[in-house]
């Protein structure tokens, strides 16, 4: 196996966190599993044996890979939202949102559906991605990944894939209205990936990736969760002058723990150099 993408962090209990992340198998097929930490002792990682969630029935939307986005903990049940892969003819790979549930505290993951929890539709065409989901005073409110389009570049087919918005009352069904949260800043950038949303009292935090020729970490606040306003010189972080984050950084995961607030993250080659962690000086 290689690759420990796309951390999610739990807390546990006594400074303990299981960290869910998606490796590779040597076809590049990605399963989601995970390791738990004391943050006290960063070093101190023990991997589960097994995988939380293996890939999908043959011909499913997730049958080629599944990488994690984001976990929900909600009325005694564990709710993990993820990405399905499915290889592509024209374009390389189809995505779709997917999520998979756990009634004995994580010990165990079922999908909801062999169908993708967000199809392709007429407000997401082309694919949906890398659902971040928060409960909100009993609304569900979902930033997820959906491409405007594939086109054409050196050669080949790229997608182009920014941040949007949907709600739920029960994190199951969802009501999309193409409603653009995070949008290209130009048309180098063809990549908005992995939103991590915080709410503070009224306030919301947004840390996402983001890519023209490589991929840095974004940032944006709003105050209904809506209407952003991206702020990417203060995601408090960039690329290390040398070593396994110098080329890039993606994929953050913001969450708060003993009082800091804590990121994980991914640095070079999309997790192929490990997951990182940083702490936030305010």
């Amino acid at each position: 196996m290689s690759h420990a993408a796309l951390p999610v962090a739990e807390a546990r209990g006594g400074g303990r966190h299981r960290v869910y992340f998606s490796g590779r198998d040597a076809k590049g097929r990605a399963r989601i599993g995970w390791g738990e930490v004391d943050l006290a002792r960063p070093a101190s990682w023990t991997v589960g044996g097994q995988p939380s969630i293996n890939l999908g029935r043959l011909g499913g939307f997730d049958d080629n890979g599944v990488t994690s986005s984001c976990l929900v903990t909600h009325g005694g049940r564990q709710f993990q939202y993820y990405t399905g892969w499915s290889l592509g003819s024209t374009v390389p790979f189809y995505l779709h949102a997917g999520l998979a549930v756990s009634d004995d505290g994580g010990r165990s993951f079922n999908r909801l559906s062999d169908a993708p929890l967000l199809d392709r539709s007429a407000v997401d065409p082309f694919l949906t991605a890398s659902p971040w989901v928060i409960v909100d005073n009993d609304v569900w409110r979902m930033w997820y990944v959906s491409a405007t389009e594939w086109r054409i570049a050196r050669g080949r087919p790229e997608h182009r894939y920014h941040i949007r918005y949907a709600e739920s009352r029960d994190g199951i069904a969802w009501d999309r209205r193409g409603v653009v949260c995070i949008d290209f800043k130009s048309d180098d950038e063809y990549a908005i990936a992995r939103p991590c949303v915080v709410r503070d009292g009224a306030f919301y935090r947004m840390w996402f990736s983001h890519r023209g020729d490589r991929y840095r970490i974004g940032y944006a606040e709003s105050s209904d969760g809506v209407v952003w306003r991206r702020l990417d010189e203060q995601a408090g972080i960039d690329v290390s002058l040398q070593g396994w984050d110098a080329e890039m950084i993606e994929y953050a995961c913001v969450f708060d723990s003993g009082g800091r607030r804590l990121m994980l993250y991914n640095g070079n080659d999309y997790g192929r150099t490990g997951i990182g962690l940083a702490e936030w000086r305010g």
